[in-house]
């Protein structure tokens, strides 16, 4: 399974505040995602470099030259709250895409 945003995988839409959200939590191929997201990717390992603590955009940067893929970065990493994983030095699982 390639996957190539967090908007491919589905798309639920809520109302938040007054205002329309789109989310993929909640669909099903986002549950599905998660429940096999061990066997749909090989992983190589990576650092937190410096510079990149607690920013999930820039760790994703580094590793695919891109920014997109931070939310898959959280998901299998286990990271719920940016703010207290990926410190500087930590070792994370990169799925190779």
């Amino acid at each position: 399974m390639i996957v190539k945003n967090r908007h491919s995988i589905g798309d639920f839409v809520i109302l938040h505040k007054g205002i329309i959200t789109h989310t993929p939590v909640g669909t099903n191929e986002y549950d599905l995602l998660v429940e096999n997201i061990d066997s749909l990717f090989n992983y190589e390992i990576g650092y937190i470099p410096v510079g990149a603590a607690h920013r999930p955009d820039l760790i994703s940067n580094v590793f695919y030259n891109s920014p997109s893929y931070w939310w898959l970065l959280m998901l299998v990493n286990n990271v719920t709250d940016p703010f207290e994983g990926f410190n500087v030095g930590d070792r994370i699982l990169i799925p190779i895409m």
